[in-house]
């Protein structure tokens, strides 16, 4: 499929309107969560079959739970705060993983595209910066659709041990603040069981 292909793909509009807009950032995600589920010859989890270990908290991260079926709320999509556009994908059926990394220099921006960036985070992009960063930003992202993962990604079994699936327990009020935490988030603190908010306030 070519980029236009993707763009108008049902999978791909998923993962624009769960994450607001098109952006190289998708692209790369969804990319890199197409070419995961190739290596394991596997389809997006309905429960927790799959698991996703993700190295960043950017964009991609949005792609990767669409088509993955990874969420932090079904406990199957953790973070390493590591800065890293690299994940891996593991399946508990089979005992196998794939982590899938961006090669360097295959994400870099060009000048006026970084130079546009900085402008926005500052606040100080006009109307014309903001239009002209947009215009950069799709054609980043169709550039990224084009390419074959294996220019985009390095692609190596991974090596971390299979997580444990999401426990379910019951909660028990703080003894500080009185709201209900699960209980093996509780920490003692002066003979009392008290959660992390109220222990990071002591």
């Amino acid at each position: 499929m070519n980029a236009q292909e993707i763009l108008q793909s049902d999978e791909f509009k998923q993962c624009a309107d769960f994450h607001g807009h098109i952006c190289p950032g998708l692209a790369t995600g969804f990319k890199g969560a197409k070419a995961a589920l190739a290596w394991l010859k596997e389809n997006k989890s309905e429960d927790e079959d799959l698991v996703a270990v993700v190295e960043t908290d950017a964009c991609m991260v949005d792609a990767i739970q669409v088509l993955t079926g990874c969420t932090f709320g079904k406990g199957n999509l953790l973070y390493k705060d590591y800065g890293k556009v690299a994940f891996s994908l593991l399946c508990r059926k089979t005992g196998q993983g794939v982590r899938v990394s961006m090669k360097p220099g295959a994400f870099k921006l060009s000048d006026e595209h970084m130079a546009l960036v900085k402008k926005r985070l500052a606040d100080t992009a006009t109307k014309e910066d903001n239009k002209r960063f947009w215009e950069l930003h799709h054609e980043r992202s169709n550039l990224i659709l084009e390419q074959d993962p294996v220019n985009i990604f390095d692609l190596n079994p991974a090596s971390i041990e299979m997580p444990a699936k999401a426990n379910i327990l019951q909660s028990k009020p703080c003894a500080e603040c009185g709201e209900p935490v699960m209980e093996s988030k509780l920490c003692e603190s002066s003979g009392k069981m008290i959660c992390r908010g109220c222990l990071e306030k002591n």
